[in-house]
């Protein structure tokens, strides 16, 4: 007869709990029972190694299909007992409960890395960003080292294996009942040591430089925009991948003109006679000036259009437009012929400048009573 208790009540869990809620349960008895908190206590001991059987069972689909239709019966002749061989996850929590690196040989270090990604911040002007240009920047990254070809060591010359953990990249410790291992120090889990270092890198297969790339903002680009380049980052390590670099754009703002999604606005200021009898004024764009037709009797604040005027659509066919704001501009010194002009045109308008006060007041009135 099999005594031994069920997986799920020795973990606190369900049947029907996640694999999340499994590795959480297990996480807390491992840290509760591991025997270098409780040196003098075989009971935690045993708890501890009837945790691990249950998460090492419970944690692999297979084995808990199994177990789950045939309970402990179902796992004989494939499983007996605590196996760390087939126990990944295991490392990881006792690396991140004590400090330890990755248990029962673990991964070694050394392999290709990954370089990092590189930002960097572009000021360009409204008008760039509206049509967009070709530049050259300057990124200071690391390169992978010409002189040793990013091995650390001169050509000719290669690593040693490390003396202290013999090329595993791991030193074992004894933690308990069982050994545990951890990244070895003198050659930080690489399993190698250089004793020649390359001259130009010191060992380090990369070296700090400069780069100049030339790069083109596409037109329609708004202020915070990111471009990523791939592969112009750092560079990796031990013939690993390149990271990317990422621009971000900065635009500047522009003394006329202002934007709002790929639309533009700007405002134009007109004399009286302008507005009082229409006119053909100059408006600048984009891309040079345009004409545009004020009609007589314009109020001041009116809005106009012009169309197709305003910023590419980025990546798309097609632009904004530009929107104008016609605003009146009173003279503040009149000449002498333009002060008997415009008294000449009060006395003309005199009745329908009181008709309008009149109205004015009588709508006043309307709503006082």
């Amino acid at each position: 007869m099999n005594n031994k208790r069920d997986y799920y009540e020795i973990l606190g869990v369900n049947q029907d709990s996640s694999d999340q809620e499994i590795k959480s349960a297990y996480r807390k008895l491992a840290l509760k029972y591991h025997p270098d908190k409780n040196q003098n206590d075989k009971g935690a001991e045993e708890k501890f190694k009837e945790a691990a059987e249950a998460y090492s069972v419970l944690s692999d689909p297979d084995k808990r299909a199994r177990y789950d239709r045939y309970g402990h019966s179902g796992l004989q002749g494939g499983f007996s007992g605590f196996d760390p061989a087939t126990f990944g996850d295991f490392g990881d929590i006792l690396g991140e409960f004590f400090g330890f690196g990755d248990v029962f040989g673990g991964r070694r270090r050394g392999g290709p890395e990954r370089g990092s990604d590189l930002r960097y911040d572009l000021k360009i002007s409204f008008r760039e960003a509206a049509f967009g240009l070709k530049t050259k920047i300057k990124i200071p990254r690391q390169d992978t080292c010409g002189a040793c070809e990013g091995r650390g060591t001169p050509k000719g010359k290669n690593p040693i294996s490390c003396p202290t953990c013999h090329g595993s990249g791991q030193v074992r410790y004894q933690q308990g009942f069982f050994s545990i291992s951890r990244t070895c120090n003198q050659c930080n889990g690489t399993g190698r040591v250089i004793s020649e270092p390359c001259e130009a890198c010191q060992g380090k297969g990369r070296v700090r430089r400069e780069k100049v790339l030339e790069i083109r903002i596409p037109a329609g680009v708004d202020n915070g925009a990111r471009l990523r380049i791939q592969g112009e980052g750092e560079a990796g390590l031990h013939n690993g991948p390149s990271g990317d670099l990422y621009v971000v754009i900065y635009v500047e703002e522009h003394p006329f003109f202002q934007r709002q999604g790929n639309n533009i606005y700007c405002q134009v200021p007109i004399g009286i006679a302008q507005a009082v009898l229409g006119a053909e004024i100059t408006v600048p764009t984009l891309e040079g000036e345009e004409k545009l037709k004020i009609p007589e009797g314009t109020q001041s604040g009116s809005v106009f259009r012009l169309r197709n005027k305003g910023i590419v659509t980025l990546g798309e066919r097609g632009r904004g437009d530009q929107f104008v704001t016609v605003n009146l501009a009173v003279p503040t010194k009149l000449t002498k012929e333009q002060r008997q002009a415009f008294e000449s045109l009060a006395k003309v308008s005199k009745d329908d400048e009181l008709m309008q006060e009149r109205s004015i007041f009588d709508k006043v009135k309307d709503i006082f009573g």
